[in-house]
């Protein structure tokens, strides 16, 4: 059983797995950058109790699943999204979707993708994928990051579906629910949206672990670090900011770099030349973020190891924070 499916690389998994689906369904207009905005995927939230790979939780995009939901509820389409407690249902379920020649996302980890890098394989159960056929027993999969379609044993794909730990995907499967036309000036309200609430969530969410004021907490924090912590836990800590950055999220801040784009995109919709100019703040933005990871890199690899040096890297944070306050600022200043 094999879905006649076009396989499109992505520089993330959720901005892929979204395109992929959408285009499937005859969304021609869509793009990553488009559905990364559109989702509002842009975020940053520092979370010190919960623990990922024995350091504190740090994200640069919206909770994993949001995109998209988002993305297909400001275009008017219809979704279907399921978790399972029974991996014997889950893989009926999948199957009874490959026998309709209905691909699906699936949110799994990466531990145990056996395409994988190894060394890029570690505990972080938020990757997607889509499932588009069977053959001899495994199925095929598209994995947007990866160049090329592959596939996966039913033991390995259940393994990953069903991983443990933080996020834990528990089986989920997700598709558009219905095939379906989006008119240009459906993607305009959405895209009006989806800046919206960006902004909101940037800017105007309360407490100190979210938005740029995040940004600025994890800098306050990363001064701190190597006194509170001792030196090694510190570097660990920075490994882990480096490891979010680089790894999940598509590397050198390219969220930043997939949000100037979506900026620009947006430009052949909404013709306001002020999309155009904070555009490039973003892309300032990503090349900040981009040499705060050497920074962090140069310390965990023992080159850097002087408070000085965590003071460095905590003023990069500071100046990205203020960088995005005024670019989501200036976003908010837009009349629509």
């Amino acid at each position: 059983m094999k879905v006649d499916f076009k396989h499109i690389q992505a520089a993330h998994c959720e901005n892929g797995v979204t395109t992929n689906l959408l285009k499937h369904i005859g969304v021609d207009q869509i793009t990553e950058p488009l559905a990364f905005g559109i989702g509002s995927g842009l975020f940053y939230v520092y979370l010190p109790f919960l623990k990922i790979n024995n350091g504190p939780a740090i994200a640069f995009r919206t909770m994993p699943g949001l995109i998209f939901k988002r993305t297909c509820k400001a275009l008017d389409i219809p979704v279907v999204r399921k978790t399972f407690s029974s991996k014997e249902n889950a893989k009926k379920f999948l199957d009874a979707m490959i026998f309709k020649h209905q691909p699906v996302g699936c949110q799994v980890g990466v531990y145990h993708l056996s395409y994988f890098p190894k060394q890029y394989r570690f505990h972080f159960n938020a990757h997607n994928i889509i499932v588009y056929g069977k053959e001899n027993e495994s199925y095929l999969v598209s994995d947007p990051v990866m160049e090329n379609v592959t596939c996966l044993t039913e033991y390995e794909l259940e393994r990953v579906r069903f991983a443990k730990g933080a996020l834990a995907p528990k089986g989920q499967i997700y598709f558009p629910k219905e095939n379906t036309v989006v008119t240009d000036m459906q993607i305009s309200k959405a895209i009006r949206s989806g800046i919206n609430r960006n902004v909101r969530d940037m800017i105007r969410i309360p407490g100190p672990i979210a938005g740029v004021s995040g940004i600025k907490y994890t800098g306050n924090k990363i001064k701190k670090w190597r006194t509170k912590l001792g030196l090694e836990t510190a570097k660990l800590y920075l490994a882990q900011l480096v490891r979010m950055q680089e790894e999940i999220g598509t590397g050198g801040g390219g969220f930043r770099f997939i949000y100037a784009a979506f900026l620009q995109e947006a430009y052949r919709y909404i013709p306001n030349g002020q999309l155009l100019e904070i555009s490039t703040l973003f892309t300032q933005s990503g090349d900040m973020w981009r040499n705060s990871a050497v920074q962090a890199a140069g310390i965990y690899k023992g080159r850097l190891s002087e408070q000085n040096d965590f003071d460095i890297m905590a003023d990069y944070l500071f100046e990205i924070a203020e960088l995005e306050k005024k670019a989501f600022t200036e976003l908010s200043k837009i009349k629509w």
